[in-house]
């Protein structure tokens, strides 16, 4: 048992560095050079706060005057806006209809308004376009040239994500449908040494030489910023609007809160924290001390895993966070409680603490099962703010589970055997 214990304690060591590694301010990035497809893996590491704590993009789009509008097609460019929206990476945005011709976007801590709302009010029509032996200039406008005719277009897209070519720089992956893959093998094995040129909404993105039949998958390459070719995937995976939108207002917002506002909620953050810590140890003693020490291991695990996924914080998602604290404790209690009435009984260390945490599983799961199960109702059926706290309370459920019953063994099971095992006061038993 004791190997067991000292394994766990390395997992649970490693656990904490890289936790503590992750919630570094200096951590940007994380970049792991053994990707499966061959390519250098990335993945951005920040701490996001919502359009009440930082603040924000408004934006009120309309459909164009003169454009016939029906609530299922208003509907539908909500559904797309929402779409792209989340494709640029912003988590807690709030798209939503307001009247029968406007949608309103709030979007927390863009920092490039102008090319957020480029992104997703562009109806994003592909034209795979045959140039034959005059390529058009990328970057222009695709000149009115009857030679030039559309071989394909994007509604026989089947997906479309970011890639890297053989030199690490971006591009674009494609895949059609069957048809599309039908129709482009053929126009490719007949025009082999012809220019293709790809359009986006009649701009010229990229002109490539035809070197050979391509089939069902293909690429598109080019001088391409990451978040250029993003920005374009996110154009193709989404789809046209069903109705053209204008930009009626567009404002950068500042946060709701303020700033002294932020700071009041975390000193009252910090004060609950430390009123709960003083209690357990006072109360608990020696197991209110490696619950502590959890609880702080529990901090760390859970931020860590807000910068890496990453999650927005508002109010609404820290709620959620500061109730899984709550609940975290709780269980620690419903284990310590058990345990001090095994060790009345006459047991040993080892053994009250195996039958507490045995005994006490069972409230520990249904509580937290109960609490996942509403989350993920509220999760399914809100939106914005609502989704947040659900999001965040779930994943603090899940680690605090993790923390009581895994962390806070482990902790105890070092002074089974030890001078410290014999001192019962030490475990709250006087």
């Amino acid at each position: 048992m004791r190997r067991t214990t000292l394994r766990w304690l390395a997992f649970i060591f490693a656990l904490a560095l890289v936790a503590g590694w992750i919630d570094w301010p200096g951590t940007r990035v994380i970049t792991l050079p053994w990707d499966p497809e061959g390519t250098q893996f990335r993945k951005e590491i920040e701490t996001r706060l919502g359009l009440d704590l930082q603040g924000g993009l408004h934006v009120v789009l309309q459909a164009k005057p003169g454009t016939p509008v029906t609530p299922e097609a208003m509907e539908a460019a909500r559904n797309i806006i929402e779409n792209r929206v989340n494709g640029l990476g912003v988590a807690e945005p709030r798209i939503q209809r307001e009247g029968d011709r406007r949608i309103i976007v709030e979007l927390p801590g863009i920092k490039e308004p102008e090319k957020a709302i480029a992104v997703f009010h562009e109806t994003g029509l592909l034209e795979f376009v045959d140039m034959g032996d005059q390529p058009a200039p990328v970057g222009q406008p695709l000149p009115d040239n009857p030679n030039y005719k559309t071989i394909l277009t994007g509604k026989n897209l089947k997906n479309a994500e970011v890639g890297y070519d053989e030199r690490g720089l971006p591009q674009i992956n494609f895949e059609w449908d069957e048809e599309g893959a039908r129709i482009f093998e053929e126009y490719t094995s007949k025009n082999i040494g012809k220019y293709l040129g790809i359009t986006m909404d009649k701009q010229v993105i990229s002109v490539a030489t035809i070197q050979s039949a391509i089939g069902a998958r293909g690429r598109i390459t080019g001088r391409f910023t990451l978040d250029e070719a993003r920005k374009i995937v996110i154009q193709l995976k989404y789809g046209a609007l069903p109705v053209p939108l204008e930009v009626v207002s567009s404002q950068t917002v500042g946060p709701t809160l303020g700033k002294q506002s932020v700071d009041k909620s975390v000193v009252a953050g910090a004060i609950g924290l430390g009123t709960v810590v003083a209690f357990m140890l006072l109360y608990y003693r020696l197991p209110g001390l490696m619950a502590d020490l959890a609880l702080l291991l529990y901090t760390l695990f859970v931020y860590a895993i807000f910068r890496a996924w990453p999650i927005t914080l508002t109010l609404a998602g820290i709620a959620g966070f500061i109730l899984s604290i709550g609940m975290a404790v709780d269980a620690n209690i419903l284990i310590f409680e058990r345990m001090k009435e095994e060790l009345r009984l006459g047991r040993s260390l080892a053994a009250a603490i195996d039958v507490g945490f045995q005994r006490a599983w069972t409230s520990i799961r249904d509580s937290n099962l109960s609490t996942i199960m509403t989350s993920v109702i509220l999760f399914y059926f809100g939106t914005g703010s609502v989704r947040g706290f659900a999001v965040t309370l779930i994943i603090g459920v899940l680690v605090s589970m993790f923390t009581a019953i895994v962390v806070t063994r482990t902790f105890l099971r070092l002074f089974v055997g030890t001078p410290l095992a014999q001192q019962r006061w030490l475990f709250g038993v006087d």
